[in-house]
């Protein structure tokens, strides 16, 4: 399973200017600026002097590049991107890990430029770093802190980190506290199928192979039943009878490969066999509260993607089932047990498959599961939609669509926010939903809900 390889661009909460990417550090200039700004930043806050030997090992990023994972913020600039942030993310029993135990990454020598701070820039290069411990496969992130740093303590209370006194330590007379953020559990492949059902789904070793006309990914892909050791059948058979039912339908063979199918050695086998990377998607969750209440989402994103127009805080809307409530004069949200056509036609409308969608396709499949569906309408029609499906005590959100007319008004958030309050008044525990990796406008829609990545999964086609 690969690392944060490509470029993760996302806006700094509260920024208004350039986006700043976080990516692991791929050339020697970002590398030797890495070293160079995280000793500028230590010094900037008083951790070192002029003459401190540790600034040597600060300075010293080509070292933590070989022995660790090396991440850099960088911004735009008329001649090239700038290096302004950086952190390392070193496994346990590594050379840079000091407090970190068997599974764990520990978060070191985190640094913003001086120039650059107050604009989310720390936060990025955190969240960067809690997706790329997922992407490791690693269960937690640990870190140590000064206890004077209580700036950077109030943005790891907010992130979801908590302290670990039992593991407090000190280092030549230093005093340091212990933080970790432990990934949560993933709903999981059964659960996650079942709130996303195929129109037709063929057992193939095992194997459940969806089967949708083409029409989504998540519908028209093959998902591993159980790792090797309870395969009843080899692989490479399986992956012939897979493609075989692909061949014959005319459609591509799609294979999701994921760390919860157990079978380390998938990933390699495929692209063994000439199938290419087709998509990466995050799977992010949020611990539902077990009473209602109404949900006020307080941070602001940016227009810059169909999901994702949630630059307005919405507040929480209290709509219940078979109701209608207002967000403004002329728009209200309604709740149905089942979509319209209106609603299809939303949410159709802002679909990127390279497949035509057959709408009799297309509603079988967001209507094969127990589901809720959330329509925003104003005046000339539906604007906006959102779908609630329930497996166990798991809300699953998908479909979350706002078209262009109606952007711009917190519709996203506001949507979002009234589904996971519905759903935890029906007695859901947990929510979950899909986020594609180059979709980093939903994604910071989703994280300022409080929803955090719990898995990584890509699909292969060939």
């Amino acid at each position: 399973m690969d690392s944060l390889a490509r470029p993760i661009v996302t806006h700094a909460p509260g920024a208004h200017d350039a986006p700043v990417a976080v990516r692991t550090a791929a050339t020697d200039s970002e590398i030797a600026a890495a070293g160079a700004l995280t000793a500028e930043a230590y010094h900037a806050d008083r951790l070192i002097n002029d003459d401190d030997e540790y600034a040597d090992e600060l300075r010293d990023a080509s070292r933590r590049e070989r022995e660790a994972t090396l991440l850099v913020a960088v911004l735009p600039a008329a001649g090239g991107d700038v290096v302004v942030g950086t952190i390392t993310l070193a496994p346990a029993g590594s050379s840079y890990a000091e407090v970190a135990g068997p599974g764990e990454v520990e978060l070191r020598m985190l640094g913003v430029a001086p120039e650059a701070r107050r604009r989310g820039i720390a936060e990025a290069l955190m969240r960067a770093s809690m997706r790329e411990t997922v992407a490791l496969g690693a269960g937690a992130v640990v870190l140590s802190t000064l206890d004077t740093m209580t700036t950077a303590q109030r943005l790891y209370d907010r992130l979801g980190f908590r302290r670990e006194p039992d593991r407090d330590w000190g280092h030549e007379g230093v005093a340091l506290r212990v933080y970790s953020w432990r990934i949560p559990p993933a709903p999981g492949v059964r659960i996650e199928s079942s709130t996303w059902r195929p129109f037709e789904v063929r057992d193939v070793g095992g194997w459940q192979v969806g089967m949708s006309g083409g029409f989504t990914r998540r519908a028209n892909s093959a998902v591993p039943a159980h790792g090797p050791d309870v395969r009843e059948t080899p692989l490479e058979v399986t992956l012939d009878a897979v493609e075989e039912c692909y061949r014959e339908a005319g459609y591509p063979s799609v294979v999701r490969v994921c760390r919860s199918s157990g079978d380390d050695a998938l990933d390699d086998v495929l692209a063994a066999r000439g199938y290419t990377v087709a998509s990466r998607t995050w799977v992010m969750v949020l611990d539902l509260p077990t009473t209602v209440v109404t949900v006020r989402p307080d941070a602001e994103t940016s227009d810059s993607a169909a999901t994702d127009d949630a630059d307005v805080d919405a507040g929480g809307l209290r709509v219940a089932p078979g109701r209608t409530g207002a967000v403004s004069p002329d728009l209200r949200v309604a709740l149905a047990d089942e979509p319209d056509a209106e609603w299809l036609a939303c949410w159709l409308a802002v679909k990127t498959d390279a497949v035509e969608p057959d709408a009799v396709v297309a509603r079988a499949v967001v209507t094969g599961s127990p589901a809720l569906y959330l329509a925003a309408r104003d005046h000339d029609g539906v604007v906006g939609v959102l779908r609630a499906a329930w497996a166990d005590d798991w809300v699953g959100l998908s479909c979350l669509a706002v078209s262009t007319r109606a952007r711009g008004h917190g519709l996203a958030r506001t949507l979002t926010a009234v589904a996971l309050e519905i759903a935890t008044g029906r007695g859901a525990r947990h929510a979950f939903l899909q986020v594609e990796d180059e979709n980093a406008g939903a994604r910071r829609l989703y994280e300022s809900l409080g929803f955090v990545p719990a898995e990584r999964y890509h699909y292969r086609e060939r």
